[in-house]
């Protein structure tokens, strides 16, 4: 059967694919190149940056699979494919631990000023003393929002490292980690240091908003590694102007690539960005390539 890859996978998982006897053809397409193509295939594998909406899911005639090679699925219409007969698959734990630790690593960048004081160094500038008041991670509560696989594993992390881990999930009911799980508005008013891990659900809205905000520690720090949309990002920016959040990590954005409205949150300087880059390991891609490609190899068979 012809596979088609808009958004690309690592070796191992296209060759997995290929000595299952099919068809594989990795190549970017705009969406207008998209609906053009997408009748001849049984097969789509995409990434975040392709959406496969309904117009698309209508012209694939032939499609049997959509896999995701990722976590979320907020770019596909799942259940329209789903309704169509259409199995959709995606690839909820490899990646995990390569999130994780961006999650982590962007706790340290705007605890110690690592994001700033390596720009204004390069800059010829010694910021010793303005940025001479970091804190330590050591000691701290961390509230995360979902413990899926990769709260679970930003959380052993947090354990690792001497915090106190905290946590609200709907669904989550018990666990078996040094991890308390507690409500929403319980992690909110405890935590030094909020992560989310957490699916963006349009339908739903944001998670944290203004609202959120208020009930938050004077002076938290927020980490995104989860969603766009799941933060607000003017509130986000109103609550570090005011100084009710100290900080923030994000790796995640409401529009992608970030736009000229974005640009006051990208550049403030208690903010630590990256571009979407949580998955973006080669250890975590080569494990989405491979886990997608036995997905989608399984849902062919079927």
């Amino acid at each position: 059967m012809k596979i088609l890859i808009t958004d690309g996978i690592s070796e191992a998982g296209a060759k997995m694919l290929q000595d299952a006897g099919h068809e594989v053809v990795q190549q970017k397409l705009t969406p207008e190149e998209l609906l053009q193509q997408i009748g001849d295939y049984e097969a789509l594998i995409v990434r975040s940056a392709t959406k496969v909406r309904q117009d698309v899911i209508d012209t694939g005639v032939k499609l049997k699979v959509i896999g995701r090679g990722g976590v979320g699925l907020d770019n596909i219409d799942v259940a329209h494919a789903q309704a169509k007969g259409i199995a959709v698959v995606n690839t909820p734990g490899a990646s995990s631990i390569s999130v994780a630790e961006l999650a982590i690593a962007h706790m340290f960048a705007v605890s110690r000023f690592l994001h700033i004081s390596n720009v204004e160094m390069r800059k010829g500038e010694w910021p010793k003393k303005a940025y001479s008041k970091g804190v330590e991670l050591t000691g701290k509560t961390l509230g995360l929002f979902g413990l899926g696989n990769i709260g679970r594993e930003t959380a052993k992390r947090a354990l690792g490292l001497g915090m106190r881990v905290i946590a609200y999930d709907p669904i989550v009911t018990q666990t078996d980690m040094d991890v308390t799980l507690t409500s929403k508005d319980d992690v909110l008013a405890h935590a030094d240091f909020v992560s989310l891990h957490i699916p963006f659900i349009r339908e739903q809205g944001p998670t944290i908003t203004a609202a959120e905000f208020a009930k938050m520690k004077d002076g938290v720090i927020l980490i995104n590694c989860a969603r766009g949309g799941t933060v607000v990002e003017k509130d986000l920016l109103d609550a570090l102007n005011s100084g009710k959040v100290r900080a923030a990590g994000i790796d995640v954005f409401e529009n992608e690539p970030v736009t000229e409205a974005q640009q006051a949150l990208i550049h403030h300087p208690n903010v630590s960005v990256t571009p979407h880059i949580g998955a973006s390991t080669v250890e975590g891609q080569g494990r989405v390539g491979v886990e997608i490609a036995e997905r989608v190899i399984e849902a062919l068979k079927s």
